[in-house]
This record gives structure tokens, sequence and C-alpha cells, in this order.
């Protein structure tokens, strides 16, 4: 029997944890302000104290900034667990349904992989609302990474889980998985989980002082990094001989540019390696390397969105699913190649091009290569509140859409 709704997320599907994840997404863009443009000598991160003194000691465009850093931080912070928290609830009652069963049964199972994928980003962007927003923080940091590391690791055994039923279900017995239907990167979404989970673990490492601390959030994040670059090997290049053969399916086109957020979160990580490796255990890189390895990062994410953007357009992907009447919640993976872009473009100008000395902090070149970023970060926030409009509030014709 066919059930009427009101609006298209009542079809729920788990991939509206990406909505979540894409407004936590955001509250990093915003975070991007404070970390390159306010002073926070002799710490890794600003905190409450250096964004505070940078607003009262500041310039116009700098107080400028600071406002619309914290006031864009808090926004997308609390959507971003609205968000968590209704999916989850939506997913509990999801998982009484025949859908959820079928779901199980199919290459989409690897979907729920978006819940563990949200839930890691969530922790990450409550780390940066405590540290924004809370007084006196960083003297009691130290306590804090142990339970963040409990934390993410909670979160990694439920990916392990998830990607455990998927994987054994389809390996141990042939023909169970639709080699046909695998013509998208979607089955790169635990990789994405798993790179999620990676660059929190790595948090520790380049902020705690405390040696067993870092000891421990290398050896993990290195775990949980390598195991999401094996996996998105292997998903790309399965994905590719099906893509080749029956093209990409037009719904998961999105999917095509999902190796840019991938590259990032692992980008990141890399780099609080590093940090850790350096301050704590004296490996001492070059800034040159860095900006080869963000430069090389960059390059393979150019590669990719032209790639994605190429065949969203001859598919008609935007005019159909973005600014037309069709809606489809793989639509939200469209938010995080750019916000990837956009925090990835950040580094690369300032602990690659400035850090090596090629171009002036706050110079001309500096911002002319900075704008990418704030333009790919407005273009995403409007299209959070376009999709979110589109998926979460009423139809304008105010019929219902029905329900499998």
């Amino acid at each position: 029997m066919t059930t009427l709704t009101k609006r298209p997320a009542d079809n729920y599907s788990p991939l509206y944890f990406l909505a979540s994840l894409g407004a936590g997404g955001l509250t990093v863009t915003f975070f991007m302000y404070l970390m390159f443009w306010v002073p926070h000598k002799d710490k890794p991160v600003p905190t409450f104290e250096d964004i505070s003194a940078a607003f009262q000691t500041g310039d116009l465009p700098v107080q400028i900034a600071i406002v619309l850093a914290v006031l864009g931080i808090a926004f997308f912070a609390v959507l971003n667990v609205k968000s968590l928290v209704w999916n989850l609830t939506a997913l509990s009652g999801f998982k009484k349904t025949g859908a959820y069963l079928k779901l199980t049964q199919s290459n989409a199972e690897s979907t729920l992989l978006a819940m563990p994928l949200a839930m890691a980003m969530t922790v990450n962007a409550l780390f940066i609302v405590g540290l924004v927003f809370i007084p006196g923080l960083w003297g009691i940091i130290e306590y804090l990474f142990p339970i963040a590391l409990i934390a993410f690791a909670l979160i990694a055994v439920l990916a392990f889980r998830l990607i455990a039923s998927f994987l054994g279900r389809v390996l141990s017995s042939g023909g169970v998985f639709d080699v046909t239907a695998n013509n998208s990167f979607a089955q790169m979404l635990p990789a994405f989980s798993l790179s999620m989970i990676a660059v929190g673990f790595s948090a520790p490492a380049a902020m705690s002082t405390a040696t067993s601390t870092v000891g421990i959030s290398l050896v993990l994040s290195t775990f949980l990094g390598t195991a999401a670059i094996v996996y998105a090997l292997i998903a790309i290049f399965t994905a590719f001989n099906s893509m080749l053969h029956h093209g990409t399916a037009k719904e998961a086109g999105p999917t095509l540019m999902i190796v840019v957020p991938i590259l990032t979160v692992l980008g990141i990580m890399f780099l609080r390696q590093n940090h850790g490796l350096h301050t704590t255990f004296q490996v001492h890189g070059t800034t040159a390397e860095t900006l080869m390895l963000l430069a090389r990062l960059l390059s393979v994410q150019v590669l990719f969105l032209g790639l994605g953007l190429l065949v969203l357009r001859r598919q008609g992907y935007f005019t159909d699913y973005v600014f037309g009447a069709q809606t489809s919640p793989g639509s939200y993976a469209l938010v995080c190649p750019g916000v990837a872009l956009s925090v990835m473009t950040h580094f690369f100008v300032n602990k690659g091009l400035v850090g090596a000395g090629i171009i002036d902090k706050f110079g001309t070149a500096y911002w002319s290569v900075t704008a990418i970023a704030l333009v790919a970060q407005m273009a995403m926030i409007v299209l959070v509140l376009r999709l979110n409009r589109q998926h979460f509030g009423k139809p304008a014709s105010g019929a219902a859409v029905p329900a499998e």
C-alpha cells in the first residue's frame, strides 16, 4: 500500500546523514578564518582567548572576519547536530520497515556508512565549538584528548562493523553484489567514513604535548587512514570498470567527486601527523615538502572535480535535482567537494605557498587564491540552504510526494 508524505525527506535514506555532514563541513570552513587570520602564538589552533584578543586589537576587516566566523560556526554547528539527531531518529524508525531489509540486501547497504561519517564530523565540529566559545579550554585540553580518542574509537568500531556486515555478505557468496549497478563511486562512502575518523584520531598528534597521547594518535590515525586508502583504491577501480560499460548512474553522479573530500581529510591528517612527529619526536620536515604534498593532493582533487562536473553537466543533474523539481538524497554529496576544496585551498595558501615563502601573507596574490576558497564556501552555503528547503520543506505545489 502506498503512503503519502509531505516532504521528500520522509522517504528516508541513510544518505540524509550527508546533510549533517555538509553542515559540519561548513563549520570547518568558517574556522579556517580563525585558524589562518587570527594569531595564536605557541598553540597549533586559535582559542577563545586568541580570538578575543584579536577582536579587541585588530582593525575593522579582522573584526568583521571574526564576527562572520563565530556566527557561521555557531549556526552550522547547531544545524549539524540538529540534522544528526534527526537522522538517528529517522534511521531508528527506518530499520523497522521492509525498505531497510531491502537496503541491507543490496549494494546500497554501504550507504549506512554515512552514519559514522556524520558522527565523526560532529565530534570534530564540537571540538571547534569548544575552542571558539569556551574560555580556558586549552588549560584542560590534555584531559580531553583521551575522551576524544575513545569517542573516535567507538565510531571506528561502528564503522568496521557496518563494513564487515556488507563485505561479509557480498564476499562470502557469489552473485549478491550487482556489478552492473556499481557504475558510480558510491562504494567509496566507507572509505570516506574511515578517513573522517582517521583525521579525528590525528588531532591529538598535532595538539598534545604528552608523548603517549601523540603516539597513540599517530598509530590509530595511520591505521584508519591506511584502511581508507586501501578501500578507496579497490572501490574506485571496480567502479570505473562498471562505469565504462554502463555509464554513470545519474542519481549517484555526485559521488564522482567523493575523492575530493577524502583527500582533504587525509591531507589534514598528514599535516597533523607531521606536526606531531616534529614537536614530539624531532622528525623535521621542510616547508617545501609540505608545499609539494598539498600541491599533489590539490592536483588530484581538481582532476576529479573536473571529471565529476563534466559528467553531471552532460547528464543534466543540476537541472533536474538541484534547480528542478526532482529530488535525490544523494544531492547532498555535492556539498562535500565544495567544502573540501575550500578547506584545502586555505591550507594550500597558508601552509603551502606562504609557508614556503612563495607569496606574502595578506598580499594581493594571497587574497587572489584565497578568493577561490571563499567563493566555494559561499556556493556551498547557498547549496545547503537550497537542498534543505527542497528536502525538508513542503513541496512548492503543496502536493504530497509518494513514498516507496
